[in-house]
């Protein structure tokens, strides 16, 4: 192993910077991380546009989903050993231009092949983004002020996701869908110079180890096998699917493997040591089932106005977006008095907090207003930086600098898998409910009820005929057996939330974030 310093040269701890240096930094990396994040969801909207334009079913077309995800996945818990290896800044400013790079491949794509290779190639540029801007702001702010870099994170990360379909839909519908592939080329570029500009000369140090193949090749089949099996299981019937099966085995058999190799590996390509961290484990089990069931109902929600309510991908949108806007008035706040507050006393009251919205959510019916389904969203967005902000401050607790880009890489990774499976896991629970409650109304549309034989008159009044009315009959069925099936996963989500409230009690104070800014 050899050690080389960066450009700065020396082992002192680079001072933090202030005033419109400062300002300048910190919007690029927070727009690189933006952008990268709303990649994940902005697709989402125009996969039938895609599928158009390349001639492709929709179900193919999803294949630019899926791609991006698990090479986005793959490369997040590999983040630290690239900062080490390379140097944090360089490593950042070039995933940077590699997402620029591909994501313009994406946007001149003229066949499913080229988008898909566009989008592993783009998912592997980006997956180190989000877990080297964290490191790179905790490292010019100065420790009294981490707290409002850990909030602007934050922000970052919860909220673009939840705009990238607004703003997919808006590009696709006025302009075209490879322009939600071009809108990166300007902001990474802007961002990649800034980046690289102001911080070239704060370079970590770098350290020169050798390559962990066998690390890397388990993290790569048994990672891309699971991302792989968590997108396609539900159009496959999950285990009653062979190649379901097959990707499950080889999953859970490279992952152990990995998890054994890693543990003993004289250079590890993840630092699992991190998990002797009490409050880092603490904080990875509260994110990660906290993310779980806010992505359940993320994902699930839009859906059901979509499928259900009859709402376009725009206006579904306009309905889940109200959650931001209380979340970005917070987040600062929370940001610039974290250092006064009890962390694990916030952390349970936006548990119990998200858990009354989702309780909330989960009295909409099928007659609802579009205020009265968009306004628990708004609600809700108080809570989502008393949680997230917290709890990132409770895992980095301790750290010493030189780990938290692994730290925050492995978080990633975790909040990315948390997502994964929260999507597939409701989406199927929220089919199976809907069979299940469909079943159960349907049982009562007989000629013994009364009220059948009324709504029946009613509509023989109209001037419906039999087959017309049956028809109009099951399509309120099914409507109302999805509703009381939505209903079902918020209360879910509602319950996760509860649990959550005694394991943040778990961790241990003091939660003073990372130890210092990052040594030259």
């Amino acid at each position: 192993m050899s050690t080389a310093p960066g450009p700065a040269a020396d082992e002192r701890l680079l001072p933090p910077m202030h005033g419109p240096i400062l300002v300048v930094l910190t919007i690029a990396i927070a727009f690189s991380t933006f952008m990268e994040v709303l990649d994940i969801t902005i697709v989402n909207v125009s996969v039938p546009h895609i599928a158009g334009s390349l001639a492709v079913s929709p179900s193919e077309g999803t294949w630019a989903i899926s791609s991006y995800a698990m090479a986005n996945a793959i490369m997040q818990p590999i983040s630290g050993w690239l900062a080490r290896r390379f140097g944090e800044v360089r490593t950042f400013v070039v995933c940077t231009l590699l997402f620029v790079l591909f994501s313009m491949l994406c946007g001149l794509a003229t066949s499913l092949p080229m988008l898909v290779a566009g989008r592993l190639l783009q998912g592997a540029g980006s997956g180190p983004m989000v877990a080297l801007s964290l490191s790179l702001l905790l490292s010019i702010y100065a420790k009294e002020k981490q707290g409002i870099a850990l909030a602007l994170w934050a922000v970052t990360v919860l909220l673009a996701p939840i705009f990238g379909p607004i703003l997919g839909g808006w590009l696709t519908d006025n302009l075209s869908w490879p322009w939600i592939f071009y809108i990166n080329v300007p902001v990474g570029l802007l961002a990649a110079a800034a980046t690289w500009y102001l911080m070239r000369d704060r370079e970590t140090r770098i350290v020169r180890v050798p390559v962990d193949t066998v690390g890397i090749a388990l993290l790569v089949v048994g990672v891309g096998s699971l991302q792989f099996m968590l997108d396609t299981g539900k159009d496959h019937d999950w285990f009653a699917s062979p190649m379901i099966t097959t990707l499950g085995i080889v999953a859970l058999v490279c992952l152990s493997f990995f998890i054994v190799w890693e543990r003993y590996a004289e250079h590890p390509v993840v630092d699992l040591s991190l998990f002797r961290r009490r409050n880092f484990t603490i904080g990875v089990l509260a994110l990660s089932i906290g993310m779980f069931s806010f992505f359940g109902i993320n994902v699930i929600f839009p859906l059901w106005l979509q499928t259900t309510l009859g709402y376009t991908a725009m206006w579904a949108g306009l309905a889940v977006a109200p959650v931001g806007v209380l979340a970005v008035i917070v987040a600062p706040i929370l940001g610039s008095n974290l250092h006064r507050l009890e962390l694990r006393a916030v952390t349970s009251f936006a548990f119990l907090f998200l858990a009354g919205t989702s309780y909330w959510f989960s009295l909409f019916t099928s007659s609802a207003a579009f205020v009265d389904l968009a306004l628990p969203r708004l609600v809700m967005g108080l809570a989502l930086p008393l949680f997230f902000i917290p709890l990132n401050q409770i895992y980095l607790s301790g750290l010493p600098a030189e780990q938290v880009a692994s730290a925050s890489g492995l978080i990633n990774f975790f909040r990315t898998l948390a997502s994964s499976v929260s999507t597939a896991i409701a989406v199927t629970f929220w089919d199976h409910w809907t069979d299940l409650h469909h079943f159960a109304l349907a049982e009562q549309v007989v000629d013994a009820n009364p009220g059948t034989g009324q709504f029946f008159g009613i509509l023989d009044t109209l001037g419906l005929d039999t087959p017309q009315a049956t028809g109009l009959v099951e399509q309120i069925v099914g409507r109302e057996a999805a509703t009381l099936a939505v209903n079902n996963v918020f209360l879910g989500c509602a319950i996760l939330f509860i649990i959550l409230i005694p394991l943040i009690w778990l961790a241990r104070p003091p939660f003073d974030g990372a130890q210092g800014a990052v040594p030259h």
